[in-house]
């Protein structure tokens, strides 16, 4: 799959001088690693640093948008970072399994779908992460304003 994307990122002040009103704000963020030979893994790391300088844990989180690089991928991620448990938040609109890994708009597609389906529900914190190439990974974690 292929596919492009862009997500616009600026301050609250320039938010406010060009008067348009955010969707989010960025509450933490992470990259993580691990051996390539486990590729994919690289979410939980990332996740883990992203939650812990936010203060939150998995169970503070309102909504997951998490990569499905493939179905075991996202098992595992699943179920090393505890949200196998509380599936009716993560990717509630299907994953990159069914919507589609359009590999380099990816990122931006996981995001995107998190603040829409956050914006829907009225949620508050939501969590998005993927892994990448070589076994790395990151993670964002967002509030809605």
């Amino acid at each position: 799959n292929d596919g492009a994307a862009a997500v616009i990122v600026m301050s609250k002040e320039k938010a406010d001088e060009l008067g348009i009103k955010p969707m989010a704000k960025v509450v933490s963020y992470a990259s993580g690693g691990v051996d390539p030979s486990v590729m994919g893994l690289g979410p939980i790391p990332a996740s883990r640093k992203a939650l812990e300088k936010a203060g939150l844990t998995v169970d503070d989180i309102d909504l997951i948008e998490a990569n499905e690089a493939f179905a075991a991928q996202s098992i595992a991620v699943g179920r090393d970072l505890g949200w196998s448990d509380k599936m009716e938040k993560v990717n509630v609109n299907g994953g990159a399994i069914a919507l589609g890994h359009p590999i380099g708009a990816s990122g931006a597609r996981i995001l995107v779908t998190l603040l829409y389906e956050m914006q829907k529900r009225g949620s508050k914190k939501g969590l998005a992460t993927l892994c990448i190439g070589g076994g790395q990974g990151t993670a964002l974690i967002v509030e809605a304003i």
